[in-house]
């Protein structure tokens, strides 16, 4: 498999410039630590030919988030999750489209 972690810059969550300068660094830094470290046991995971890439990004009281953005088997998902939790990142939560539908 291969693994793209990438880390995403919020526009809305805006610290003071330097504390942002520094939070995108470190942010960049966790996304490789997760691909390149963490996550290397997905490398030789069947079937090798399948991409898994996840984003991660701060959330609005500034923890690490991370969500998986393709596909993946279900196994993927679970490694990741567990690499995620054993790091203190927490799933990012996202609005389903059926909460606008409902009027």
């Amino acid at each position: 498999m291969t693994i793209t972690v990438v880390p995403i810059i919020e526009p809305d969550v805006k610290p003071a410039a330097p504390l942002a300068k520094v939070m995108n660094e470190r942010l960049s830094r966790l996304a490789k630590e997760l691909q390149d470290e963490h996550l290397k046991d997905l490398d030789h995971m069947e079937p090798l030919f399948e991409d898994v890439v996840i984003y991660l990004s701060y959330n609005s009281k500034y923890t690490i988030r991370w969500k998986i953005v393709n596909d993946v088997p279900e196994h993927a998902i679970i490694e990741v999750a567990a690499q995620c939790d054993k790091l203190g990142y927490i799933r990012w939560k996202t609005a389903t489209l059926n909460s606008f539908n409902r009027q």
